[in-house]
């Protein structure tokens, strides 16, 4: 094995390894990187991603006003198309009143209001007793949604429960029952409250015996049920599915998805409230009580953002609609919400300040790994400048090795076969002497030995040896050339390979430097090659002293010698 290439396979074996320990500071980095981030993330979380119908309810609550000016719109085209119609007679007056009053019954309670005691006289006035009761029912009602309960408690006072149909006692009993669970919740006390709810039961029932529920209102009722069959079947998926597959109005769903609500706690509860409040906001209903709900649950599941803006939101349709007890029962709990919420800003802003703290921290950390890892990197650097120059080095003595021995490889094979010639040569010329000497031939030794012609010999040894360094080294004639000014230029003559001058500095390039070595080969003496020297030199571009660096520097190529 070369030195050159012992030397490679070292330095090779050096890349390697600070490749390797490249590799392993990367990986450290990168997983100091991933543990802050993962660290970071469990510092910032500080609660759930909210859920789909949550997001619904924001997007659908910033659409609000589109929905009311929807509503709006309805009313006054049903004002319009009524404009004309003062002399209309009873059933299309109060018909028209009914409508109105419709639309106005969960939007706004001064224009219910108005239009509700429009029907009440209407039909007082025409003597028509069901009509006047399920006005008066419509008024009370109103007047529990505005949480006017002691003119709701009259209102009820004033029906006459005699002869009633079937459905007036299915609405009487619901109103009725609403209002007592309404003042049950006002009250909120141990003693009236629990009477008020027993009635409101007691009065549920009676609508349930008044008049049979149909299949809608059967199924819903189920999920009352306390039936262990219930429990393993009708799910909450399974009662929300059904009320969204149903093709219900928005108020209508809404509606049926607040009352499904009582029959479930935590998040199903919380899933139903916030379908109800969707519903609500798509059909401009502003005294729902659903979304008051869903803040309070919210509030209790320890989601006290969506809880403060479900309030808010809750406050603001209380407001616009004139409830009166749902401001107050909101002005109630908004204060505890809005602490909390403060509260858990505040531990956020202190689990934020550790966070960034501890954040610093490791990022101080990483860089000083980072720096003493630059470091090493420039150390490395540094390192493999060295090795890179000292295989550079290597690699330039070994070159010249290389070309010192294919060069002693060439003129090897050079002088064996000159060698050899020239043995072939003597040897025959010995048998033609000693035969002719043995018959005394004297003359034609004579003419044999004046035959050799020492001088055509050495002229032929010269030409066979610039042959062969010409074929070692092509480019050195025009590389000699470009030494020298272009009027002092040495081209050999037709028929010439090298000439006098251009042979000497070529057995300078073959690495021979002794004056009697040269002298000898070239058959000169050694003051007339000193003296040649010494005439080239003086010409040349370069400095005289590099002069014979510069012809070391011709480069050799690996060629073989013809023939």
């Amino acid at each position: 094995m070369s030195l050159h290439s012992r030397s490679s396979r070292s330095g090779y074996k050096r890349r390697v390894n600070i490749k390797i320990d490249h590799k392993n500071m990367i990986r450290i980095f990168f997983f100091s990187c991933f543990i802050l981030l993962l660290h970071t993330q469990n510092c910032l979380a500080t609660c759930s991603s909210s859920d789909s119908l949550l997001n619904v309810l924001k997007t659908e609550i910033s659409r609000e006003q589109h929905y009311d000016l929807q509503k709006q719109s309805q009313i006054l085209k049903l004002k319009h198309r009524f404009l004309n119609n003062d002399h209309a007679g009873y059933k299309s007056s109060y018909q028209q009143d009914s409508l109105l009053f419709e639309e106005y019954r969960s939007f706004k309670y001064d224009s219910a209001f108005i239009y509700v005691n429009r029907m009440i006289n209407l039909s007082g006035f025409y003597q028509s007793k069901s009509n006047v009761i399920k006005s008066t029912i419509a008024l009370g009602t109103i007047l529990l949604n505005s949480g006017m309960y002691k003119e709701a408690f009259d209102q009820l006072e004033k029906i006459d429960t005699n002869g009633m149909t079937t459905r007036l006692q299915s609405d009487y009993h619901i109103f009725r029952a609403r209002l007592y669970h309404g003042i049950a919740e006002y009250d909120n006390d141990a003693v009236y409250s629990k009477v008020y709810l027993e009635k409101s039961e007691s009065d549920f029932k009676n609508v349930q015996s008044a008049g049979p529920a149909n299949h809608f209102e059967k199924v819903i009722d189920l999920a009352f049920n306390a039936d262990p069959v219930k429990q393993k079947r009708l799910t909450a998926d399974f009662f929300f599915n059904f009320l969204t597959h149903n093709n219900l109005t928005d108020h209508n769903l809404a509606m049926a998805s607040t009352r499904v609500s009582f029959a479930f706690t935590g998040e199903d509860k919380i899933r139903f409230l916030t379908l109800a409040a969707i519903n609500d906001i798509r059909s401009s209903t502003k005294e729902t009580t659903a979304i008051l709900m869903l803040g309070q649950e919210l509030f209790k599941s320890g989601n006290s953002k969506d809880a403060y803006f479900c309030i808010q939101q809750a406050i603001k349709d209380a407001k616009f609609y004139g409830a009166r007890g749902h401001q107050v029962q909101i002005e109630a709990i908004l204060p505890i919400i809005a602490g909390k919420l403060l509260a858990e800003k505040q531990l956020e802003r202190d689990k934020f300040l550790i966070c960034f703290l501890l954040i610093s921290f490791t990022a101080a950390a990483l860089f000083l790994v980072l720096f003493i890892f630059h470091k090493q990197i420039l150390r490395i650097k540094a390192h493999e400048l060295v090795i890179s120059r000292k295989n550079n080095e290597l690699q330039e003595v070994n070159e010249k090795l290389w070309e010192s021995s294919r060069i002693k490889e060439e003129f090897i094979g050079l002088f064996f076969k000159s060698c050899s010639t020239h043995i072939e040569t003597i040897e025959k010329m010995k048998r033609k002497i000693q035969h002719n000497m043995k018959l005394e031939n004297y003359q034609q030794v004579h003419i044999l030995l004046n035959n050799v012609q020492i001088e055509r010999e050495r002229a032929k040894l010269n030409e066979t040896l610039d042959t062969m360094f010409l074929t070692l080294f092509p480019n050195f004639i025009s590389s000699f050339n470009m030494l020298l000014h272009e009027k002092d230029q040495l081209w050999p003559k037709a028929g010439e390979t090298l000439n006098a001058s251009l042979r000497i500095f070529a057995l300078i390039r073959l690495g021979i430097n002794e004056l009697e070595t040269i002298a000898k080969i070239l058959n000169y003496s050694a003051s007339t090659v000193y003296t040649y020297k010494v005439r080239i030199k003086s010409k040349a571009l370069v400095p005289a002293e590099d002069f014979e660096k510069k012809i070391m520097e011709i480069k050799f190529t690996d060629g073989r010698y013809p023939g």
